[in-house]
């Protein structure tokens, strides 16, 4: 069975400005997830499905789902806030989302065979995808319990227009995932010799240049949702969580959990790829002049689709 390419659109890009999902950046106004959805099918992918949220299926369908019609199928699933497990409520004042593994809860329904977990917004690059795609395809059917993740260089994944929260990997002597520290602030420092750190406190913390970071481009089978939807309503029985208006269920939290429990492993797949995106407003530019690059050199058609 062909694996799944499952993307995160619910979120708005607050620091960019925008709906950036639907940003166009390529030569015929390709967005950045275009790019991704061709490098899966390259990759061996059969279905894409996207969560988003319900108040823009239809700008969401006009403008995306039409160009793939005869090429892949697709399915749509939508987050919302309130969509709680039953005996449970949206805590009076809450309006941000539940997090990325809420959003990923949402595919239970439609989502039947291993799967891949992407941003929309992020450029992962063919590499990325050829690594997890073969991971995926090559499970035994019915497989449980071993999941996978692309470990992006840090080195390769850095805005020159500001810091990059990335969450640092470590893994054991089988490549198996550890833990994972998510770091809201890396960049390059000047005065510690152009070396890549991470804010720590008042203190910045140098990083080796390839070290694996999570980009948020995880390998699922489906038992991943029975373990997310029973550990979701551990998350919201603990008052804390409903007490902070902008607690969130993240993969990371998940997966931390599963690993350390035993009850799964995480290999850690290494990529040649380099991300870019569109962190910030600054980066549309630089983002849209790599791509071009890559058109130039033959790696992309002008128009995909």
């Amino acid at each position: 069975m062909k694996p799944t390419l499952f993307l995160l659109a619910a979120g708005m890009g607050s620091r960019y400005g925008g709906l950036k999902q639907l940003d166009g950046l390529g030569p015929n106004g390709e967005t950045i997830m275009d790019y991704s959805i061709y490098d899966a099918i390259q990759a061996g992918f059969g279905k894409i499905v996207w969560v988003i949220r319900k108040d823009f299926e239809e700008q969401f369908r006009t403008q995306i789902l039409s160009k793939y019609e005869g090429q892949v199928p697709c399915e749509l699933c939508f987050q919302a806030l309130d969509s709680l497990p039953a005996g449970f409520t949206v805590p009076e004042g809450r309006q941000k989302p539940w997090g990325t593994n809420h959003a990923v809860l949402m595919g239970k329904d439609v989502i039947k065979e291993p799967f891949c977990v992407i941003n929309c917004d992020d450029f992962y690059g063919r590499d990325a995808f050829m690594q997890i795609g073969k991971y995926l395809s090559n499970l035994p059917e019915g497989s449980k319990n071993k999941y996978a993740m692309v470990g992006f260089r840090v080195c390769n994944t850095l805005s020159e227009n500001g810091s990059v929260a990335r969450g640092v990997c470590a893994y054991n002597e089988n490549r198996h995932l550890t833990d994972v520290v998510e770091r809201t602030e890396i960049l390059r420092q000047a005065d510690k010799g152009n070396a890549i750190c991470y804010k720590d406190g008042d203190e910045w913390i140098p990083l080796d240049e390839n070290v694996p970071v999570s980009m948020n481009m995880w390998g699922f089978t489906p038992d991943y949702f029975d373990y997310s939807e029973a550990y979701f309503k551990e998350f919201l029985s603990d008052p804390k969580n409903m007490e902070n208006l902008k607690a969130e269920f993240f993969i990371p939290l998940m997966v931390n959990k599963l690993i350390t429990e035993g009850t799964a492993t995480c290999e850690v797949l290494d990529t040649t790829s380099k991300w870019f995106g569109v962190t910030y407003a600054a980066d549309r530019q630089a983002t849209v002049e790599r791509i071009q690059s890559l058109v130039d050199e033959g790696v992309y058609p002008a128009k995909l689709f």
